[in-house]
């Protein structure tokens, strides 16, 4: 199944079934790839790290940590966030595809799959993602040797793991302002659990899970306000409030005026007349 050729493809598997693993080791193993498992997110996650593979193959419904998660955590870390996910799930709802592909996936495909199908959508982001970095690596300046040179707070796998946490969370926040869930929900979104993002989220940032959420739904409804025709009220639902008057309130306590105000003057200010 695996060979010394450098050349050849690196293909991550994760998945909890050993069935749906021999399935599709058996699959690959006929291609010029080779070829690694994991049993679940959580170690399907640490695998990518170490190994970095060309592609992941990603079920969605596992123990310990899913499918989901384990795409955020690679998402959110500069090490593994430009390696192309195929998520393989045997749920099939559009809400369960919008997701994957949200969240970071470049595909999505049904369980029981066509050999063939999956064979070819393999093929084309694996030839899709070889281009894209050898784009990137024509345009961008040569790296510095210079460890120190990083801004990035280093680990054996790379970048901080709790700082991959909250960038993990910032995303997920920015991507579900309108119908954000509880902070237990977002913690175990991310792989861990409510004490502990609560810990690291502020000594990553100085501020708490809620006070940066507030900070992003005025962020953005001042966006709204500036680059939209959007109604208040509908922007007020837009970014997580109640109504509208909850809206003004907090945006005034933020930046000293009504969010009708500011528009107001925004316009003023672009008017030819002045």
């Amino acid at each position: 199944m695996q060979t010394a050729d450098s050349t050849m493809s690196k293909i991550l598997i994760v998945d909890d079934s050993a069935f749906e693993q021999r399935l599709l080791v058996d699959l690959l193993s006929e291609m010029p790839y080779k070829v690694s498992v994991a049993h679940n997110g959580l170690q399907g996650y640490h695998l990518a790290l170490a190994n970095h593979p060309d592609l992941i193959l990603l079920d969605v419904r596992m123990p310990d940590m899913d499918g989901y998660t384990a795409c955020r955590l690679l998402k959110a870390n500069p090490a593994t966030q430009d390696i192309p996910v195929i998520f393989l799930s045997g749920a099939d709802a559009d809400e369960e595809r919008i997701m994957g592909l949200s969240i970071g996936g470049v595909d999505y495909v049904s369980k029981p799959f066509s050999p063939g199908e999956l064979a070819a959508r393999i093929q084309v982001h694996l030839a899709l993602a070889q281009r894209a970095h050898g784009a990137s690596a024509s345009a961008a300046p040569a790296p510095a040797n210079d460890a120190a040179d990083s801004h990035l707070p280093a680990s054996p796998y790379g970048v901080d793991p709790d700082a991959v946490t909250v960038a993990a969370v910032k995303r997920l926040i920015a991507d579900n302002l309108a119908s954000l869930p509880g902070l237990a929900e977002i913690a175990r979104s991310v792989g861990t659990y409510r004490e502990k993002l609560s810990q690291v989220f502020r000594e990553q940032t100085g501020m708490t899970v809620f006070s940066f959420i507030r900070e992003a739904r005025i962020r953005r409804g001042e966006e709204l306000l500036k680059d939209t025709d959007i109604d208040v009220q509908d922007i007020a639902l837009l970014i997580g409030f109640n109504n509208a008057g909850n809206f003004a309130t907090a945006f005034r306590e933020r930046l000293g005026v009504t969010p009708t105000a500011y528009r107001q003057a925004i316009q003023q200010r672009r008017s030819p007349l002045n």
